[in-house]
């Protein structure tokens, strides 16, 4: 006998994970990986890119083009 087409059959949701076990399997993952877990990779390359604002800013003329 052949099984007749139609809608495919569900299947169970997973349980949800509770924050603690979610944040436990993506800290697992990122080891795993050998991500830097200290942060200071991040801020290394943060602060090479990030431009800090002067801190005596001159005031800007007016704009060009503008109406």
């Amino acid at each position: 006998m052949a099984k007749k087409a139609g809608a495919p059959k569900k299947q169970k949701a997973k349980p949800k994970l509770t924050d603690k076990e979610q944040s436990e399997r993506f800290k697992q993952a990122a080891r795993e990986l050998g991500a830097d877990e200290s942060g200071r990779l991040f801020e290394k390359t943060f602060h090479s890119v990030a431009v800090s604002k002067p801190s005596n800013p001159t005031p800007r003329k007016g704009r060009v083009g503008s109406s």
